[in-house]
């Protein structure tokens, strides 16, 4: 395969991400998780299972593709500085791991409302939507800590972008702005959720730069022309 091929499997792969990842998110996680309030939420789930099952496949596709991006980028961006290009995938498959088995979360609340747990005699049913709740807001807070990782991976492929003749050095700095603007929102999360609505305006970064990174590679893949000696770091 060509440098230019795989730069363009990797935005294919990228841009199945990015809409697979709004529609589990958008479409499913946020129509059916009501903060607050177990029975609505609960009700939610039991109307639409086929689509909470929709997003659950949806997600384990996003993270089996974000697996194979990780290498694929590692192998673009080797010329560049082989040890930071390892390090970024190091830390976008770690992301990543954390994805799945965050799923779990998701997975028990769809199994406390969705009747699969009916031996569960000891709790009653607003107990079981209380609890079905409390995991979507888990799997909420899981998937921030993964953004931990899939942040720094992000702020990782900036000097990595900016070194590489392969790419416009624009492209760095947007994916570290990225980086940055991920790593605000999931630490804000964790540290002072109250102030999330007045770092919602970050999540712009990560949006433009991840959507120009694809562009790029969907659309033109790498420059022509031969790249610089191999460095290590």
């Amino acid at each position: 395969m060509t440098p230019k091929a795989m730069a363009r499997l990797t935005g294919a792969l990228y841009l199945l991400i990015i809409l697979l990842g709004l529609f589990a998110e958008l479409a499913v996680r946020s129509t059916i998780r009501v903060p607050g309030n177990p029975a609505i939420t609960a009700l939610a789930i039991q109307e639409d299972l086929l689509l909470v099952q929709a997003g659950f496949l949806a997600d384990i596709l996003v993270f089996l593709a974000d697996a194979v991006v990780a290498v694929l980028l590692y192998v673009l961006l080797r010329p560049a500085g082989k040890v930071l290009a390892l390090t970024a995938a190091a830390l976008r498959l770690t992301g990543t791991a954390i994805y799945g088995a965050n799923l779990l979360h998701m997975l028990a609340a769809y199994l406390l409302v969705g009747g699969e747990m009916a031996w569960m005699t000891a709790l009653t049913q607003p107990q079981l939507n209380e609890l079905a709740l409390f995991f979507l807001e888990l799997h909420g807070y899981g998937y921030d800590l993964g953004l931990v990782f899939f942040g720094l991976h992000c702020a990782l492929l900036g000097p990595l972008l900016w070194r590489s003749p392969a790419f416009p050095s624009a492209l760095g700095v947007l994916m570290l702005l990225a980086g940055v603007g991920y790593w605000i929102g999931s630490l804000t999360h964790f540290l002072a959720p109250d102030a999330l609505g007045l770092v919602e305006p970050v999540y712009v970064f990560p949006l433009v730069g991840e959507l120009a990174f694809t562009g790029w590679l969907l659309l033109r893949g790498v420059r022509a022309g031969d790249g610089p000696a191999e460095r290590t770091a």
